[in-house]
Protein backbone atom coordinates (compact mmCIF):
# COMPACT_ATOMS: atom_id res chain seq x y z
CA UNK A 1 0.00 0.00 0.00
CA UNK A 2 1.35 3.41 -0.73
CA UNK A 3 2.17 5.70 1.57
CA UNK A 4 -0.76 8.02 0.92
CA UNK A 5 -3.49 5.02 2.38
CA UNK A 6 -1.15 4.00 4.99
CA UNK A 7 -1.49 7.54 6.32
CA UNK A 8 -4.96 7.68 5.38
CA UNK A 9 -5.63 4.34 6.84
CA UNK A 10 -3.34 5.24 10.50
CA UNK A 11 -5.91 8.41 10.71
CA UNK A 12 -9.05 6.62 10.49
CA UNK A 13 -8.51 3.23 12.47
CA UNK A 14 -9.97 2.56 15.24
CA UNK A 15 -12.31 6.00 15.24
CA UNK A 16 -15.35 3.40 15.37
CA UNK A 17 -16.46 4.86 12.22
CA UNK A 18 -19.38 3.60 10.40
CA UNK A 19 -19.22 3.55 6.53
CA UNK A 20 -22.58 1.59 4.45
CA UNK A 21 -21.91 -0.55 1.34
CA UNK A 22 -25.19 -0.99 -0.49
CA UNK A 23 -24.25 -3.58 -2.54
CA UNK A 24 -23.41 -5.95 0.27
CA UNK A 25 -23.91 -9.24 -2.06
CA UNK A 26 -21.16 -8.20 -4.28
CA UNK A 27 -17.97 -10.21 -3.77
CA UNK A 28 -15.71 -6.82 -4.20
CA UNK A 29 -17.18 -5.34 -1.46
CA UNK A 30 -17.36 -8.70 1.27
CA UNK A 31 -14.15 -9.25 0.55
CA UNK A 32 -12.87 -5.29 1.18
CA UNK A 33 -15.76 -5.43 3.98
CA UNK A 34 -13.86 -8.15 5.80
CA UNK A 35 -10.51 -7.04 5.67
CA UNK A 36 -11.61 -3.57 7.07
CA UNK A 37 -13.62 -4.83 9.89
CA UNK A 38 -11.02 -7.35 10.75
CA UNK A 39 -8.15 -4.69 10.57
CA UNK A 40 -10.43 -2.57 12.90
CA UNK A 41 -10.10 0.33 10.57
CA UNK A 42 -14.14 0.89 9.68
CA UNK A 43 -17.22 -0.73 10.72
CA UNK A 44 -18.86 -1.96 7.56
CA UNK A 45 -22.65 -1.93 7.43
CA UNK A 46 -23.96 -3.97 4.37
CA UNK A 47 -26.95 -3.24 3.06
CA UNK A 48 -29.70 -6.58 1.62
CA UNK A 49 -30.75 -10.42 2.94
CA UNK A 50 -29.16 -11.23 5.91
CA UNK A 51 -29.23 -14.63 5.23
CA UNK A 52 -28.08 -14.09 1.81
CA UNK A 53 -24.96 -11.94 2.71
CA UNK A 54 -23.87 -14.03 5.45
CA UNK A 55 -23.78 -17.33 3.30
CA UNK A 56 -22.50 -15.52 0.54
CA UNK A 57 -19.73 -14.23 3.16
CA UNK A 58 -19.33 -17.68 4.14
CA UNK A 59 -18.99 -19.40 1.06
CA UNK A 60 -15.92 -16.69 0.50
CA UNK A 61 -14.24 -17.35 3.67
CA UNK A 62 -14.49 -13.70 4.55
CA UNK A 63 -15.63 -13.13 8.77
CA UNK A 64 -18.46 -10.69 9.57
CA UNK A 65 -18.58 -11.19 13.28
CA UNK A 66 -17.42 -7.00 13.24
CA UNK A 67 -20.06 -5.84 10.52
CA UNK A 68 -23.19 -4.54 10.65
CA UNK A 69 -25.90 -6.07 8.26
CA UNK A 70 -29.01 -4.07 7.58
CA UNK A 71 -32.20 -5.56 5.62
CA UNK A 72 -34.50 -2.85 4.11
CA UNK A 73 -37.44 -4.78 3.80
CA UNK A 74 -36.62 -5.56 7.54
CA UNK A 75 -35.45 -2.80 9.44
CA UNK A 76 -36.69 -1.79 13.22
CA UNK A 77 -36.31 1.92 12.52
CA UNK A 78 -37.96 2.02 9.09
CA UNK A 79 -41.07 4.22 10.44
CA UNK A 80 -38.03 6.78 12.02
CA UNK A 81 -36.38 6.70 8.56
CA UNK A 82 -39.47 7.04 6.40
CA UNK A 83 -40.61 9.98 8.51
CA UNK A 84 -37.00 11.35 7.70
CA UNK A 85 -37.31 11.04 4.10
CA UNK A 86 -40.72 12.89 3.73
CA UNK A 87 -39.46 15.62 5.89
CA UNK A 88 -36.22 15.85 3.51
CA UNK A 89 -37.99 15.94 0.46
CA UNK A 90 -40.23 18.37 1.85
CA UNK A 91 -43.31 16.18 1.45
CA UNK A 92 -43.10 15.68 -2.33
CA UNK A 93 -43.50 11.86 -2.12
CA UNK A 94 -46.58 9.92 0.72
CA UNK A 95 -45.95 7.64 3.40
CA UNK A 96 -46.26 4.76 0.70
CA UNK A 97 -44.05 6.63 -2.11
CA UNK A 98 -41.52 6.64 0.84
CA UNK A 99 -41.50 2.80 1.99
CA UNK A 100 -41.36 1.52 -1.58
CA UNK A 101 -38.66 3.89 -2.17
CA UNK A 102 -36.59 3.52 0.75
CA UNK A 103 -36.49 -0.70 -0.39
CA UNK A 104 -33.67 0.92 -2.71
CA UNK A 105 -30.57 -0.05 -1.11
CA UNK A 106 -28.76 3.10 -2.13
CA UNK A 107 -31.89 5.41 -0.72
CA UNK A 108 -31.72 3.41 2.00
CA UNK A 109 -27.78 3.39 3.03
CA UNK A 110 -28.04 7.07 2.17
CA UNK A 111 -30.69 7.82 4.33
CA UNK A 112 -28.14 5.18 6.96
CA UNK A 113 -26.07 8.43 6.79
CA UNK A 114 -28.35 11.25 7.02
CA UNK A 115 -30.35 9.99 10.20
CA UNK A 116 -26.49 9.55 11.27
CA UNK A 117 -26.17 5.95 11.64
CA UNK A 118 -23.86 5.75 9.40
CA UNK A 119 -20.75 8.68 8.58
CA UNK A 120 -20.55 8.13 5.25
CA UNK A 121 -21.46 5.37 2.19
CA UNK A 122 -19.87 3.85 -0.95
CA UNK A 123 -21.62 2.41 -3.92
CA UNK A 124 -21.20 2.15 -7.53
CA UNK A 125 -19.23 -1.89 -7.29
CA UNK A 126 -23.06 -3.09 -9.30
CA UNK A 127 -24.76 0.51 -9.92
CA UNK A 128 -24.18 3.45 -11.98
CA UNK A 129 -22.92 6.75 -11.21
CA UNK A 130 -26.40 8.04 -11.22
CA UNK A 131 -27.93 5.64 -8.97
CA UNK A 132 -25.33 6.43 -6.23
CA UNK A 133 -25.07 10.26 -6.97
CA UNK A 134 -29.32 10.70 -7.16
CA UNK A 135 -30.17 9.80 -3.80
CA UNK A 136 -26.98 11.79 -2.82
CA UNK A 137 -28.37 14.84 -4.03
CA UNK A 138 -32.34 14.92 -3.10
CA UNK A 139 -30.95 13.90 0.30
CA UNK A 140 -27.63 14.74 1.81
CA UNK A 141 -27.84 17.68 -0.41
CA UNK A 142 -24.40 20.55 -1.50
CA UNK A 143 -22.66 22.44 1.34
CA UNK A 144 -23.88 26.00 1.86
CA UNK A 145 -22.59 27.95 -1.08
CA UNK A 146 -22.05 24.59 -3.39
CA UNK A 147 -23.95 24.63 -6.69
CA UNK A 148 -22.90 21.32 -7.97
CA UNK A 149 -21.06 17.93 -6.27
CA UNK A 150 -18.09 16.95 -8.72
CA UNK A 151 -15.92 13.81 -9.04
CA UNK A 152 -12.34 14.09 -8.55
CA UNK A 153 -9.17 11.43 -8.66
CA UNK A 154 -6.65 11.06 -6.56
CA UNK A 155 -3.54 9.61 -9.18
CA UNK A 156 -0.91 7.99 -7.22
CA UNK A 157 2.31 6.29 -8.69
CA UNK A 158 4.62 5.61 -5.66
CA UNK A 159 5.13 8.61 -4.09
CA UNK A 160 3.64 11.42 -6.61
CA UNK A 161 0.48 12.29 -6.09
CA UNK A 162 -2.51 14.15 -8.22
CA UNK A 163 -5.62 15.29 -8.23
CA UNK A 164 -7.54 15.44 -11.51
CA UNK A 165 -11.35 16.54 -11.74
CA UNK A 166 -14.09 16.62 -12.80
CA UNK A 167 -13.94 13.19 -14.45
CA UNK A 168 -17.26 12.23 -13.17
CA UNK A 169 -20.29 13.92 -12.85
CA UNK A 170 -20.27 17.74 -14.48
CA UNK A 171 -20.58 17.19 -18.78
CA UNK A 172 -20.34 20.39 -19.80
CA UNK A 173 -19.24 22.94 -16.67
CA UNK A 174 -19.43 26.40 -17.51
CA UNK A 175 -16.96 28.70 -15.98
CA UNK A 176 -18.67 29.11 -12.28
CA UNK A 177 -19.08 25.21 -12.13
CA UNK A 178 -15.43 25.20 -13.27
CA UNK A 179 -14.06 27.91 -10.48
CA UNK A 180 -16.54 25.79 -7.58
CA UNK A 181 -14.70 22.55 -9.21
CA UNK A 182 -11.48 24.19 -8.90
CA UNK A 183 -11.75 25.44 -4.89
CA UNK A 184 -13.93 22.41 -3.90
CA UNK A 185 -10.59 20.30 -5.48
CA UNK A 186 -7.97 22.06 -3.37
CA UNK A 187 -9.86 21.56 -0.65
CA UNK A 188 -9.71 17.69 -0.97
CA UNK A 189 -5.83 18.10 -2.26
CA UNK A 190 -5.49 19.66 1.39
CA UNK A 191 -7.21 16.95 3.09
CA UNK A 192 -5.09 14.48 1.60
CA UNK A 193 -1.37 16.42 2.26
CA UNK A 194 -1.06 17.61 -0.89
CA UNK A 195 -0.51 21.36 -0.66
CA UNK A 196 -2.54 22.70 -4.18
CA UNK A 197 -1.15 24.13 -6.63
CA UNK A 198 -4.19 24.53 -9.46
CA UNK A 199 -4.17 24.14 -13.05
CA UNK A 200 -6.93 25.62 -15.40
CA UNK A 201 -6.72 23.09 -18.31
CA UNK A 202 -7.10 23.78 -22.03
CA UNK A 203 -6.08 23.32 -25.42
CA UNK A 204 -4.69 26.91 -25.15
CA UNK A 205 -1.96 28.33 -22.75
CA UNK A 206 -2.51 32.31 -21.90
CA UNK A 207 -3.85 32.85 -25.35
CA UNK A 208 -2.43 31.12 -27.66
CA UNK A 209 -5.76 30.45 -28.92
CA UNK A 210 -8.99 32.01 -28.60
CA UNK A 211 -12.45 30.46 -28.69
CA UNK A 212 -15.88 29.76 -26.94
CA UNK A 213 -13.62 26.92 -25.11
CA UNK A 214 -11.11 28.64 -23.87
CA UNK A 215 -12.69 31.83 -22.99
CA UNK A 216 -14.61 30.17 -20.24
CA UNK A 217 -11.40 28.68 -19.09
CA UNK A 218 -10.36 32.24 -18.64
CA UNK A 219 -13.51 33.31 -17.08
CA UNK A 220 -13.06 30.47 -14.21
CA UNK A 221 -9.82 31.34 -13.64
CA UNK A 222 -10.64 34.73 -12.84
CA UNK A 223 -13.61 33.65 -10.69
CA UNK A 224 -12.13 31.36 -8.82
CA UNK A 225 -9.15 33.78 -7.89
CA UNK A 226 -12.19 36.46 -7.00
CA UNK A 227 -13.71 33.71 -4.50
CA UNK A 228 -10.11 32.77 -3.10
CA UNK A 229 -7.78 35.18 -3.81
CA UNK A 230 -5.41 32.96 -1.32
CA UNK A 231 -5.32 29.59 -3.82
CA UNK A 232 -2.85 29.37 -6.13
CA UNK A 233 -4.29 28.72 -9.24
CA UNK A 234 -3.15 30.00 -12.80
CA UNK A 235 -4.74 29.47 -16.40
CA UNK A 236 -5.53 28.85 -19.26
CA UNK A 237 -2.84 26.29 -19.40
CA UNK A 238 -1.80 23.45 -21.88
CA UNK A 239 -1.11 20.83 -19.85
CA UNK A 240 2.44 20.45 -20.46
CA UNK A 241 2.67 23.55 -19.47
CA UNK A 242 1.40 23.49 -15.79
CA UNK A 243 3.10 20.61 -15.46
CA UNK A 244 6.59 20.75 -17.05
CA UNK A 245 8.76 23.51 -16.02
CA UNK A 246 11.27 23.88 -19.04
CA UNK A 247 7.81 23.95 -21.01
CA UNK A 248 6.11 26.61 -18.60
CA UNK A 249 9.39 28.55 -18.67
CA UNK A 250 8.65 28.89 -22.50
CA UNK A 251 4.93 28.89 -22.78
CA UNK A 252 3.92 30.75 -19.34
CA UNK A 253 6.72 32.18 -17.83
CA UNK A 254 5.02 34.70 -15.74
CA UNK A 255 2.82 31.85 -14.27
CA UNK A 256 2.85 31.30 -10.06
CA UNK A 257 2.51 27.22 -10.62
CA UNK A 258 5.86 27.42 -12.85
CA UNK A 259 5.10 23.84 -14.11
CA UNK A 260 4.67 22.17 -10.80
CA UNK A 261 0.72 21.61 -10.62
CA UNK A 262 -0.59 19.09 -8.68
CA UNK A 263 -4.23 20.13 -9.14
CA UNK A 264 -5.70 19.69 -12.65
CA UNK A 265 -8.93 20.70 -13.87
CA UNK A 266 -10.00 19.65 -17.05
CA UNK A 267 -12.48 21.66 -19.18
CA UNK A 268 -14.89 19.27 -19.51
CA UNK A 269 -16.46 15.60 -18.35
CA UNK A 270 -14.85 14.43 -21.84
CA UNK A 271 -11.38 15.99 -21.13
CA UNK A 272 -11.34 14.51 -17.77
CA UNK A 273 -12.35 11.11 -17.98
CA UNK A 274 -9.98 10.77 -20.94
CA UNK A 275 -7.25 11.84 -19.25
CA UNK A 276 -7.77 10.07 -16.07
CA UNK A 277 -7.82 6.72 -17.87
CA UNK A 278 -4.69 7.85 -20.09
CA UNK A 279 -3.09 8.48 -16.79
CA UNK A 280 -3.81 5.19 -15.38
CA UNK A 281 -3.57 2.71 -18.07
CA UNK A 282 -0.28 3.97 -20.23
CA UNK A 283 0.85 5.84 -17.17
CA UNK A 284 0.67 3.21 -14.56
CA UNK A 285 -1.16 5.55 -11.97
CA UNK A 286 -3.56 4.20 -9.53
CA UNK A 287 -6.53 5.96 -10.05
CA UNK A 288 -8.41 6.32 -6.85
CA UNK A 289 -12.31 7.61 -6.90
CA UNK A 290 -13.87 9.18 -8.11
CA UNK A 291 -14.74 11.07 -4.76
CA UNK A 292 -17.48 13.05 -4.79
CA UNK A 293 -16.69 16.40 -3.28
CA UNK A 294 -19.19 19.46 -2.48
CA UNK A 295 -22.00 17.22 -0.20
CA UNK A 296 -22.82 17.72 3.20
CA UNK A 297 -21.62 13.89 4.01
CA UNK A 298 -19.43 11.64 2.05
CA UNK A 299 -21.21 9.66 -0.26
CA UNK A 300 -18.46 8.00 -3.09
CA UNK A 301 -18.64 6.45 -6.16
CA UNK A 302 -16.64 2.90 -7.49
CA UNK A 303 -16.24 2.08 -10.58
CA UNK A 304 -18.26 -1.40 -11.65
CA UNK A 305 -14.83 -2.08 -13.28
CA UNK A 306 -13.54 -2.19 -9.25
CA UNK A 307 -11.43 -4.57 -7.44
CA UNK A 308 -11.20 -5.35 -3.99
CA UNK A 309 -8.85 -3.03 -4.07
CA UNK A 310 -10.21 -0.11 -4.93
CA UNK A 311 -12.77 -0.75 -2.55
CA UNK A 312 -10.69 -0.84 0.27
CA UNK A 313 -8.97 1.96 -0.23
CA UNK A 314 -12.22 4.53 -1.40
CA UNK A 315 -13.58 3.26 1.96
CA UNK A 316 -10.39 4.80 3.70
CA UNK A 317 -11.17 7.92 1.62
CA UNK A 318 -14.57 8.06 2.92
CA UNK A 319 -13.58 7.72 6.38
CA UNK A 320 -11.26 10.45 6.54
CA UNK A 321 -13.61 12.76 4.46
CA UNK A 322 -15.86 12.04 7.58
CA UNK A 323 -13.19 12.72 9.90
CA UNK A 324 -12.57 16.12 7.83
CA UNK A 325 -16.05 17.35 7.87
CA UNK A 326 -17.05 16.36 11.60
Amino acid sequence: MSELFTAIKNKVSEKNLKIVFPEGLDERILRAAGRLAEEKVITPILIGNKTEIEKTANELGVSLHSSIIYDPSNYELIDEMVQAFIERRRGKVTDEAARTILLDENYFGTMLVYINKADGLVSGAAHSTADTVRPALQIIKTKEGVKRTSGVFIMVREDEKYVFADCAINISPDSQDLAEIAIESAKTASMFDIEPRVAMLSFSTMGSAKSAETEKVVAAVKEAQTRDPQLLLDGELQFDAAFVPSVAEKKAPNSPLEGKANVFIFPSLEAGNIGYKIAQRLGNFEAVGPILQGLNRPVNDLSRGCNEEDVYKLALITAAQALDQA
